[in-house]
């Protein structure tokens, strides 16, 4: 009986100083894990974008304590063979379990091959625009311009159509503006240059374009079209057209509104309509047979 007696405090000896030196062998590899991926990550900062080095970070320190995981295994007598069997059957389930986390994995492997916008970027995404946060292996993360966190899954960003605001240096802004009929079209057009010159968030190069784009049902329609730095662009929208409006004030050209002519048809009577004030000196139309 004493034999057993000793042999058991002798197994749970050896099983206590085995799972000791697995614990020691994870805390070792999490912590070269993260010195190799933040050293590796500081190497290639220069030579790659934001979202490349958050991936090669990554990618470094799992690969490393994922190694390390298996020596810790190793060290408390599981059998390596057994373990990718194990795995292998794992993951063929949950693959059958998740096939949409599967897809999205694989877009955004296209998405990083392809790089159609990267961390920081501002992008438009169906009736969501934002700012990226961070290119995942799931998820594509953005925060709008109102301070909303939008999680959109890579599948979704690969099937849809994604606009990238912050692509190039500069960018154009596209003005519809509209004149009553009587205005002097080469005039408006010299008053809409001195604009765009005097702003000093438009630029000179590319020039500013001047459309007359076609007769509309109460004004002639124009478009007008100056160029910006991309961080200039929101501060260049509101300032031009109020500009605009202050200059079209100061030289009397008129902006119409719609408005609607009724006609009942020949042979009914014209209506009779006289201008009246009422009890508040407000001076309003009535109908003289309805009184409306």
């Amino acid at each position: 009986m004493e034999y057993f007696g000793d042999l058991s405090n002798f197994i749970e000896k050896e099983t206590l100083f085995n799972a000791a030196q697995a614990l020691v062998i994870l805390l070792v590899g999490y912590g070269v894990a993260k010195i190799a991926s933040k050293s590796i990550g500081k190497v290639f900062k220069k030579h790659a974008s934001t979202h490349q080095h958050i991936l090669l970070q990554r990618a470094v320190f799992y690969f490393l304590f994922v190694f390390f995981l298996i020596a810790a295994l190793k060290e408390m007598g599981f059998e390596l063979s057994v373990l990718l069997g194990a795995a292998g059957i794992l993951s063929v389930a949950i693959g059958f379990a998740s096939q949409t986390s599967a897809s999205n994995l694989i877009s955004g492997l296209f998405l990083l091959g392809e790089r159609p916008f990267g961390v920081g970027d501002i992008i438009k995404v169906g009736g969501t625009t934002g700012e990226v946060l961070s290119i995942d292996l799931l998820a594509v993360k953005i925060r709008t311009f109102d301070n909303l966190f939008v999680r959109i899954p890579n599948e979704t960003m690969l099937k849809s159509e994604v606009t990238t605001l912050t692509r190039f240096p500069i960018r154009r802004l596209d003005l519809q503006i509209g004149v009553a009929y009587k205005e002097n079209i080469e005039r408006v057009r010299e008053v809409l240059f001195a604009v765009a010159d005097k702003n000093p968030l438009s630029l000179e190069e590319p020039k500013p374009l001047f459309i007359f784009q076609g007769f509309g049902d109460s004004a002639l329609n124009l478009q007008f079209s100056v160029w910006a730095k991309r961080e200039n662009f929101l501060d260049l929208k509101n300032s031009i057209q109020y500009e605009i409006k202050l200059a079209f004030d100061e030289h009397q050209i008129e902006i119409p509104f719609p408005h609607m002519t009724l006609y009942t048809g020949s042979i009914t009577e014209p209506f009779p309509i006289r201008l009246v004030a009422d009890n508040e000196g407000q001076v309003k139309a009535e109908n003289d047979k309805t009184g409306v």
